[in-house]
């Protein structure tokens, strides 16, 4: 089995799939009652990437 570790975390590919799977739950999050500046701050990211997911919607 492969040893990666924390190497892979480091890779453009998994960093891009964290972020998108990030923003799929932000609609779910607001649904819950959160703010978007608590939603960003729970998921580690920026304000104005929330925003933009909530305009869309």
């Amino acid at each position: 089995m492969l040893n990666l570790g924390k190497e892979i975390e480091k890779t453009a590919f998994y960093q891009s799939i964290l972020k998108k799977t990030k923003l799929k739950v932000v609609p779910a999050l607001l649904k819950k009652g959160l703010s978007i500046q608590e939603i960003a701050e729970l998921l580690e990211i920026d304000v104005e990437e929330v925003r933009k997911i909530v305009e869309e919607q």
